[in-house]
């Protein structure tokens, strides 16, 4: 795996957003993405990119999310859906190869990267799902984004 730092645009996605029980994330997902994707297809809008999921705050028992999809043009949220938006500035990536259960290991090298570079996480982070079960039945091969503010 490869930890990179790079400059991001600011980002607008559509979805829905839940303060959801770790045992519950996959059954938000799948509805969340859901409901954003009905949400677009109204408003003849598309996807500008991967799905992606906005962390807002320490990830406990709990976590505040926002699951849905980017956006290239303005859009209307419909009833239970929200706008959001991926800060802009300097970050810390990497892509993380394989099932989500070992996605905490990830987690530990890109922070750990980021406290050997001096840098200081901004609170919001999000993972955008480049390869997934929609796409990749096998789970050694699902591929995800990890993006860090860090300044």
């Amino acid at each position: 795996m490869t930890i990179e730092r790079a400059e991001r645009d600011p980002q607008t996605i559509l979805g829905v957003r839940e303060v959801v029980p770790m045992t519950r994330f996959q059954e938000f997902f799948g509805r969340a993405f859901g409901v954003a994707a009905a949400d677009l297809g109204r408003q003849g809008a598309a996807p500008a990119g991967p799905p992606v999921a906005l962390y807002r705050g320490p990830v406990t028992t709990t976590v505040d999310v926002t699951a849905g999809f980017p956006v290239g043009q303005p859009v209307t949220p419909g009833p239970g859906v929200v706008t959001a938006t991926l800060p802009g500035g300097p970050t810390v990536e990497a892509v993380h190869t394989g099932s989500y259960d070992s996605l905490p290991t990830t987690y530990a090298e890109v922070t750990a990267f980021i406290a050997e570079q001096g840098l200081t996480p901004e609170g919001e982070m999000w993972e955008e799902y480049l390869v997934g079960p929609d796409t990749e039945p096998d789970p050694s091969r699902w591929q995800t984004r990890v993006v860090f503010p860090a300044r």
